[in-house]
């Protein structure tokens, strides 16, 4: 294998060696499969790239290059210095994950650029073609002529071959990336958040993202023209979009390719794009389960505040322990706990304690209580988005977890609208976007001091996942979209005519923002109607929906989001919460169409035991699900959660029955999906019954 890797790149030197030099040029480069294919062109010395995929095109020639700050632009004027060819096939495993052995088989061109003049600055460009997608990124090598620099627009186009339907989020909103997803032509958008998922007319499913986001600015994809899409970088407060120096390198820019909408849900190109794990010993990091005093508070039945109603007090937090202790969840996130949550605390922000708890809530008492019942105290720290003050606590209260037996703290960055700001050295209070380098610089000093204690971290409005969860694992699981509170008091952003998350929603996610990784929804409620809190909202979704949610959506922390009382009262479905896995040895998608169903089947990393979800939207499905993932030869038992006939999430959302079925490898289920219903099933080896 070897020897023909060799001599086909020994064959690609040959028919380009002319290339060198040239200010117009020609490369390429093609995936393992000859599926995917990037062309690179120099075209009177500005660089351009295009894809195709099996000869049908992608990406038409796209132009690339920077614009800086009060030097030259990185634009043009170039001539290739040096090129090279490449393969790369390995198989990594994950500590924790939707898939646990994952194959990272790659083609490589690199293309050394040098501007054709007395300073002939350098710029590399790397492309790396998989089978289920692309790669490439910029990187400034060392070098006299440039230092330190600013980046005031990075110059790549995605220019779309046709006007594809497209599924997203506007970009520049008040509230970040908590929104509802859109669905129209390419050409009818303006600037949204990636993953940008799109249709073309021949049934290809394209997602536009970013890997490795490190020290960088998030990018958004801003349309310029008919389907021309450009990387919008989230500027700092002064217009520059980003601040750097060579050597660096950018973030990887993706777009992921599939032949169906489930290709892209068990697409790992993210993830191999990111460097291996920098965290020696990894025993500390535990995917798990959790309860917590936090749907009360957003049904109004506690506050974060001091008050009569205060949820963060000893008695209600060991009230929670026992039930965790008693049904087998790991951890107890408790929210409210310390000084600051009481007036506007989101308007300002430097309000929170750390490391001082409120009145009535015994910090150390809670800690220990927890420990001796065999579980732990999740953390939480809400910032109000004032970065400058957290990190100047936020050592000495990663400290304080950690000797209090924290492992997974939660992080919160409310704030006030978009902004989150800092003071320069001139006393200046500078506003600065959510998603700018900024803001990535804070979380990656947050994931790294983390890590030094031993603690894993949930972020709740932070930065959008790029896969650094390889490189980091403690970095768990993130928010970075709207979720399950939003049924609790959310509207209906104008989209359907009910209040809250409509019943499409969790059938857009898996193929939007999950393919950026993993989502902390906090799935799981079973008392769908808030009438004794907030009658004008409840949750769109039949139980059994409820229940597979923790099978579509992956998350290594998954929320039993409910109250204990709520789930005393239903212990048929907690038990499927119970039992659901959070680590998982492989995954596969059974159907799927955005925004209208997906069926997703996993593997427990830790047993024999395999789960089905399947969610539909407000339309009801009949599904055939053949079996054909069981073990050949083996029994199972389908311990199944369903909708019962005249189920429906508007008018019976409790139509809901537990059965039992012996099946195999060889059996077709008949999945029944209630309208905006679900169902949920647990195979067990007959043997292991």
């Amino acid at each position: 294998m070897k020897t023909c890797i060799l001599i086909l790149i020994a064959l690609f030197l040959m028919n380009c060696s002319s290339a060198v030099g040239d200010r117009d040029a020609n490369l390429n480069v093609t995936s393992p499969g000859d599926i995917n294919t990037i062309e690179f062109e120099l075209v009177d010395g500005v660089p351009f790239y295009s894809i195709s995929r099996m000869g049908t095109p992608i990406i038409e020639p796209s132009r690339l290059g920077f614009e800086l700050r009060e030097i030259a632009d990185l634009d043009g004027n170039f001539v290739i210095k040096d090129y090279s060819s490449s393969s790369f096939d390995e198989t990594w495993t994950q500590v924790w994950g939707e898939k646990k052995h994952i194959r990272n088989h790659y083609n490589e061109l690199k293309v050394h650029l040098a501007e054709d003049s007395d300073t002939a600055r350098e710029l590399i460009l790397v492309f790396r073609a998989f089978d289920d997608g692309i790669g490439f990124r910029y990187e400034f090598p060392e070098q006299p002529y440039l230092g330190q620099f600013n980046i005031m627009d990075e110059l790549t186009e995605f220019r779309l071959a046709g006007d594809h339907e497209s599924w997203w989020i506007g970009a520049y909103q008040w509230n970040r990336f908590e929104y509802l997803t859109r669905n129209s032509a390419v050409s009818e958008i303006d600037t949204v958040h990636t993953p940008y998922t799109m249709r073309t007319a021949d049934d290809l499913y394209l997602s536009i993202h970013e890997a490795a986001l490190v020290d960088y600015s998030t990018m958004t994809l801003e349309r310029t023209e008919g389907t021309t899409l450009y990387a919008n970088l989230m500027p700092w407060h002064d217009g520059v979009r980003v601040r750097t120096q060579a050597p660096s390198v950018t973030p990887w820019r993706t777009i992921q390719i599939a032949d169906e909408p489930g290709g892209l849900v068990t697409s790992y190109l993210i993830l191999n794009l990111n460097e291996p794990n920098k965290i020696e010993e990894t025993s500390w990091i535990e995917p798990a389960k959790y309860v917590g005093i936090w749907w009360g508070m957003h049904l109004d039945k506690y506050t974060w505040g001091s008050g009569d109603k205060h949820g963060a007090t000893t008695e209600n937090a060991k009230r929670y322990i026992d039930f965790a202790a008693e049904h087998g969840f790991p951890h107890v996130l408790v929210e409210g706990w310390n000084p600051g949550w009481d007036g506007e605390w989101y308007a300002d922000g430097v309000v929170f304690d750390f490391t001082r708890p409120m009145p009535g809530f015994d910090l150390e008492e809670v800690a220990r209580y927890a420990l001796d019942k065999g579980v732990r105290l999740m953390g939480h720290h809400e910032t109000s988005a004032s970065v400058e003050h957290y990190e100047s606590q936020m050592h000495e209260a990663f400290e304080l977890y950690e000797n209090l037996g924290v492992r997974a703290v939660k992080t919160g960055y409310v704030g006030h609208g978009q902004e989150v700001f800092w003071t320069d050295e001139y006393g200046n209070k500078n506003f600065e976007w959510h998603h700018g380098q900024h803001m990535v610089r804070h979380h990656q000093k947050v994931v790294e001091l983390a890590a030094q204690h031993k603690i894993s971290l949930n972020v709740h409005e932070g930065v959008k996942d790029t896969g650094l969860r390889r490189t980091w694992p403690n970095l768990m699981t993130r928010e970075v979209a709207r979720g399950q509170e939003y049924n609790a008091w959310g509207d209906s952003e104008g989209l359907w005519h009910g209040n809250g998350n409509p019943p499409d929603h969790v059938t857009l996610l898996p193929f939007t923002r999950n393919l950026g990784g993993p989502f902390d929804y906090t799935p799981g409620i079973v008392e769908l109607h808030f009438d004794e809190y907030r009658p004008d909202n409840r949750v769109n979704h039949t139980l059994a929906k409820e229940l597979a949610l923790y099978v579509v959506i992956y998350s290594p922390l998954h929320m039993a989001a409910d109250l204990p009382e709520h789930y005393q009262q239903r212990t048929d479905a907690l038990q499927f919460i119970k039992d659901v896995p959070v680590d998982w040895y492989d995954t596969q998608v059974l159907h799927g169409s955005v925004g209208e169903y997906i069926t997703v089947v996993r593997k427990d990393s830790n047993s024999d035991d395999f789960y089905l979800g399947s969610i539909t939207n407000e339309e009801p499905r009949s599904f055939i699900a053949p079996l054909s993932f069981l073990d050949d030869g083996r029994e199972y038992i389908a311990q199944i959660y369903r909708d019962t006939e005249d189920a429906d999430w508007d008018s019976n959302p409790y139509g809901f029955v537990i059965e039992e079925v012996s099946v195999d490898s060889e059996t077709e289920l008949t999945l029944e999906l209630a309208p905006g219903g679900g169902q949920a099933i647990r195979f067990t080896p007959a043997e292991n019954r």
